[in-house]
């Protein structure tokens, strides 16, 4: 009992950790407006949320060492918990923004510690059962966080959507402050590696800066935009090079030696594009441009979500019985193409029915290879290195999420100009079609009353809304093929790890 209590507790503060990543995107106008701010200046709660996340994930192996693995995540959960009610307490747009990137430090520790719990909760026999379940925290957090926030900010206020933490974030910590004990097999952490975390500290935050603003700043057009590329840059060439040569790195980079961590990093870094690039598209189009409110957007999600988490467990008991991983991944690829290809042939007269079906085969898709990809990531690592490897790997799905967003962001931006430019070319005098909407709507709007010139105005007005909405809607359909696009990239990895499966019999999952 005292192991299913802790499990449940771990998986809570993984899943707080990952909702509050994107509870807030459906809020950011009202915090605007509340604030006295931008919306520019308000997009800041996302970045600097994200910023500190992936600074502090990477090192949470060494923190948990350093200070003592209960000790450090009870205060990461506490300190989580501390600033997700200062966040609701701001006054003035960067307060909310400095106590967001404290609330993201941390939150580092609720994801990598967690997961290296989970699996020492488990036998090695039993260790897909492990991914399945901390998997479900994985996919789901982000998954409802845009429901949370939705249904939260329309029926109440947006500080809510930080104070709902404060009663899950004491639980947790008293939970874990009662039956979490220190792993058997400690780290020892050694003298603190300043230069490594200043390296990384730069490199990632410039980084992050770079994708989460880009688009907004005009890329390479924007001076300070520049200047951190080339910081990002160096940064972390330095941080990869200083951590390899020094004898007690914060960031131990020789764990990718095992080529399991380093395939199943590279796909996670695949799956964190799919995942959070569609949970941020798919809110996106059917409020925008189907009309939805942020509850009913929030319910499209839903059948997806929990059909997903019995697609989580299914795939545990599948790798269970020795089906090869590789298949089941590819089988998921497969399945999340199906969905950016359905969402890609959505009309403007698409019901809620039909996108959820779409979303359901990007849940099981998604849940399918998350499972495989847990396991895979620490299956051949000594016990010392796993919380390592698994801090790794988180940062890779974080990593990849920002790169979705970003280029996301900028492919939409880039199509909308395309297929406006391309709509417009077609409007002029001599089509007779044009000519004819023209004259019938003028038609209608003087009939109300306008005088005639106003008429027509009004008539060019719902021609360009026209116009928007359909150049919106094709964008849309091409950036759900890109990102199906990006999935089926991973294939040639999958051939890779076919190969090893066939040379080596003891594959990572069937060791266990």
């Amino acid at each position: 009992m005292r192991k299913r209590i802790l499990l449940i507790t771990v998986i809570m503060a993984a899943m707080m950790e990952l909702i509050d990543t994107s509870i807030v995107n459906v809020a950011l106008s009202h915090m605007s407006g509340n604030l006295g701010a931008t919306l520019e200046d308000t997009s800041w709660v996302i970045t600097s949320y994200a910023i500190a996340n992936v600074i502090i994930i990477p090192i949470t192996s060494f923190l948990a060492a350093k200070l003592g693995r209960r000790n450090y995540y009870i205060g990461s959960i506490l300190a989580f918990t501390l600033f997700s009610f200062l966040c609701g307490q701001a006054t003035s747009i960067w307060m909310l923004v400095a106590c967001r990137f404290l609330q993201g430090l941390g939150g580092g520790a609720l994801l990598s510690v967690s997961q290296a719990i989970v699996f020492e909760l488990f036998p090695r026999e039993k260790q897909n059962v492990a991914s399945a379940l901390f998997g479900i925290g994985v996919f789901v957090g982000p998954t409802i966080g845009p429901t949370l926030g939705g249904y939260i900010t329309e029926y109440y206020s947006w500080p809510w959507i930080f104070y709902i933490n404060v009663p899950l974030g004491l639980l947790v910590a008293g939970s874990c402050f009662i039956l979490l004990h220190e792993p058997l097999l400690k780290q020892k952490a050694g003298k603190v590696d300043w230069t490594g975390i200043l390296l990384l500290a730069t490199g990632v935050s410039a980084l992050q800066t770079v994708l989460e603003r880009g688009e907004t700043e005009d890329w390479f057009e924007t001076p300070y935009i520049i200047w951190l590329s080339v910081i990002a840059a160096i940064s972390l060439i330095l941080f990869i090079w200083w951590e390899l040569r020094t004898e007690k790195p914060v960031v131990n980079l020789r764990v990718l030696k095992s080529r399991n961590l380093a395939i199943a990093a590279i796909l996670t870094f695949i799956s964190g594009v799919g995942m959070f690039s569609s949970v941020f598209l798919t809110p996106v189009f059917a409020q925008r441009l189907l009309g939805f409110t942020p509850t009913q957007t929030g319910l499209l999600l839903l059948p997806g979500a929990c059909i997903a988490i019995g697609g989580l467990i299914v795939s545990a008991r599948l790798l269970q019985r020795g089906v090869p991983p590789a298949y089941m991944i590819a089988t998921g690829i497969c399945l999340f193409g199906l969905f950016s290809w359905q969402m890609s042939r959505m009309n403007g007269d698409a019901g809620a029915q039909l996108i959820s079906t779409a979303l359901v085969w990007r849940g099981l898709g998604l849940a399918i290879v998350t499972v495989p990809l847990t396991t895979l990531a620490v299956s051949t690592l000594p016990a010392t290195d796993m919380p390592q490897g698994a801090a790794l790997n988180n940062m890779m799905r974080q990593l990849g999420g920002s790169f979705g967003l970003a280029l996301v962001n900028t492919y939409l931006a880039n199509r909308n100009a395309v297929h406006r430019s391309d709509l417009v070319s077609h409007l002029n005098a001599e089509n007779p079609l044009v000519t004819e909407r023209l004259q019938r709507m003028t038609g209608y709007f003087a009939a109300k009353g306008a005088a005639w010139n106003e008429a027509r105005q009004e008539a060019l007005k719902v021609l360009d809304s026209g116009i928007v909405r359909q150049s919106s809607l094709l964008s849309f359909s091409d950036a759900y093929l890109v990102i199906g696009g990006v999935f089926l990239i991973a294939l040639p990895l999958l051939l890779l790890a076919a190969k090893r499966k066939r040379a080596r019999p003891a594959v990572v999952l069937s060791d266990h």
